[in-house]
């Protein structure tokens, strides 16, 4: 007789469940603009035995899969703001680590207790509009597929600024960032085992970012190049508009230089890419131009499914 794990699709790739150090992957590194091969923000990170994902655009089930993180190990998700590209993979995330099949040699099995969501102070007013959307959805998984009652709820924590997250050594701090019109924005300071990592959400220069990232193993930070946005819009000027509004509530990667050499941070992480850049070194090297003459420190740019350990 065949063995069924011939026939069923397995999962080739599967993260540890414990890291004794903080360790990052980034899920997607694009942002609202649709690019090939470029996923939207999201972010996961792993301390202990705990997953936590940064927001979750589209897509970032299938992200979490490839990176070998399944996504019955997400039972909390931090938002850093409400524009689409952060969450509209939420449904997603929220139903596949609740009602994920079990496979053979399955380690993870679905989430049975609720969904820990945090967020800037429009979280429950938004998402709960969210989870009103699908309540059809999860009312036929509790009471066909008998799912667990608990796994189908979700529990709302608000926080503009302070610590959200203070358990077994892993402490998370939300803090103010300016993404205006988008308001409230935060950013959030994982630490864990004497390491640190700050991951920025999207915004201008802020001086809480140089506050809370002040000597921090590794910044995550959103940049674009004012450089090639410029030569875009001269190639479109009907486009100009659209084209030049990230100017108005983004960083440069200028300026992302500045806020790590100020912040004095041990590495620079680029992520939320506009335009992405294409997948070759001559490409990320224009991408950052400039940036060594400011920060001296490492500088990365962000690609999708990429992981840093910080051990």
């Amino acid at each position: 007789m065949i063995e069924l794990s011939t026939l069923i699709q397995g999962q080739d790739k599967l993260l540890p469940d414990y890291h004794a150090d903080l360790k990052v992957v980034l899920l997607g590194t694009g942002s609202p603009r649709a690019v090939y091969g470029v996923s939207k923000p999201g972010v996961a990170v792993l301390a202990g035995h705990k997953v936590f994902l940064v927001d979750c655009g589209s897509g970032t089930v299938n992200q979490l899969i490839l990176a070998g993180i399944m996504p019955q190990r997400i039972s909390d998700v931090l938002f850093t703001h409400h524009h689409s590209d952060h969450n509209s993979g939420f449904f997603d995330v929220f139903i596949s680590s609740w009602r994920t099949h079990v496979i053979p040699g399955a380690v993870y099995r679905n989430r049975t207790v609720p969904m820990q969501v945090y967020g800037p102070e429009t979280t429950q007013a938004i998402i709960g509009q969210m989870e009103q959307s699908f309540a059809f959805d999860v009312n036929l998984r509790i009471n066909y597929n008998k799912s667990a009652l608990d796994g189908s709820r979700i529990e709302y924590h608000e926080c503009n600024e302070g610590v959200v997250y203070n358990q077994d050594g892993i402490r998370i701090t939300a803090f103010e960032v300016d993404h205006r019109p988008v308001y409230p924005a935060i950013a959030y300071k994982f630490e864990f085992n004497e390491k640190s990592v700050v991951i920025s959400g999207d915004t201008i220069p802020v001086a809480n970012m140089i506050k809370y990232a002040k000597g921090t193993d590794l910044l995550i930070h959103e940049a674009y190049n004012k450089e090639w946005l410029d030569a875009l819009i001269q190639m479109y000027p009907d486009e100009a508009v659209g084209l030049n509004n990230p100017a108005k509530y983004h960083t440069t990667t200028l300026q992302a230089a500045e806020i790590a050499h100020q912040a004095g941070v041990k590495h620079l992480l680029l992520t939320h890419h506009i335009p992405a850049p294409a997948k070759t070194q001559e490409a990320a090297d224009a991408y950052i131009q400039g940036m060594q003459e400011i920060y001296s420190g490492p500088i990365t740019v962000g690609r999708d499914l990429m992981e840093v350990d910080l051990g």
